[in-house]
């Protein structure tokens, strides 16, 4: 049994989204720039960090109640493009429009599982598709990819997720997943992971 697991809560991204973001980041090839696995994609909705494996049963009974006060919501993907901040970007990302719901949901995880008062901030609906190598320079004049037609993401569920270093990409794991105004969890695996 370990003592600490690396966790964050996400959501899952549907079979057609993911092959739509497959596709559009193909704009963004190059030797600086490494993608991230289709099997990791994920709606990031709150990052815990390494945790001791005392807390899971806390952990789980939280995000069941945050997921019960919250019903499912629709976002509607804006554009892929380097970012968190466009001048000096550590990424490529697929930006959301903004959702109310999903500010929502975000602050909500937010409060109940910091363990110091949160600071305001904007919860951007995102996606991260590619990371800039350490090593290269971040190459310029990158592309900002608009969807042709509307691509519609339904967020029916919120998941607890196991991070595991490994190289060259750490290894995700769905732990748990809770319905959106759901009254009981899914479970993802037959055994605990602690």
């Amino acid at each position: 049994m370990k003592d600490t697991i690396r966790l964050f809560v996400a959501a899952r991204l549907p079979e057609e989204v993911i092959a739509y973001l497959g596709q559009a980041r193909q704009a963004y090839e190059d030797p600086s720039i490494r993608a991230v696995p289709e099997q990791n994609l994920h709606l990031t909705l709150y990052f815990l960090g390494n945790v001791p494996a005392t807390e899971d049963t806390y952990i789980r009974q939280t995000l069941a109640q945050v997921a019960q006060r919250h019903q499912p919501f629709t976002l509607t993907l804006e554009q892929l493009e380097p970012g968190p901040k466009p001048r000096s970007p550590r990424l490529v990302w697929a930006r959301f429009q903004k959702n109310t719901a999903f500010s929502q949901l975000s602050q909500d995880l937010t409060q109940a599982l910091s363990p110091v008062p949160p600071k305001q901030e904007k919860f951007i609906p995102h996606v991260t598709l590619c990371r800039f190598r350490k090593e290269g320079a971040v190459p310029r004049d990158l592309p900002i990819v608009t969807p042709p037609q509307e691509v519609r993401y339904p967020v029916t569920s919120l998941a607890l997720w196991q991070s595991q270093l490994a190289s060259p990409h750490p290894i995700y794991t769905v732990v748990e997943e809770f319905p959106l105004g759901g009254e009981r969890a899914v479970p993802s695996q037959e055994q605990e992971i602690w």
